[in-house]
């Protein structure tokens, strides 16, 4: 019986990790109960294979305190000769009635937002990403963003 048991769990395990087998990079980092528009999450990425191309991803956890129907951020992408790469973006986080979009089954949602698709890389980058969330008729941005409890980055190795 301990072995059939022991059988189980092995397979389970083996299923649980090889379902992620695009994955290079997916790291977190927490900016508390509230995003600041000064906090600048930065992420120190390996180096990676420069004959392949990757997909990357922004990962967002929020919960039910984000007040906004959309995302905007400021992600910059800096090179190892020190050029950055600045893009703005906008992402959809709630559906119309304003439930949150994303995954998981309690308030907390993650969500993988599609940044950049067929990239190589040729050395050690570096990957920074700030809120730019402004109230509608509003110029200033939103001084502590609620409801943005993590900020992540990931990598997928393209097939």
């Amino acid at each position: 019986m301990r072995i059939k048991n022991s059988g189980i769990l092995l397979l389970a395990a083996i299923l649980l990790f090889s379902c992620d087998k695009k994955r290079v990079f997916d790291e977190y980092k927490s900016v508390g109960s509230a995003w600041h528009k000064d906090s600048i999450v930065s992420f120190n990425l390996p180096v990676l294979d420069s004959t392949k191309k990757y997909n990357l991803f922004v990962n967002i956890r929020d919960n039910n305190n984000y007040p906004f129907n959309n995302l905007f951020l400021i992600v910059a992408i800096e090179t190892p000769s020190g050029f950055t790469k600045v893009d703005t973006l906008e992402y959809q986080m709630a559906a119309p009635d304003g439930t949150l979009l994303g995954n998981g089954f309690t308030d907390i949602k993650e969500s993988k937002l599609f940044y950049k698709e067929d990239v190589k890389f040729k050395g050690k980058y570096q990957v920074h990403i700030k809120q730019a969330v402004r109230q509608s008729g509003k110029i200033p941005g939103v001084e502590a963003l609620e409801g943005i409890t993590d900020v992540g980055f990931r990598i997928e190795q393209k097939d």
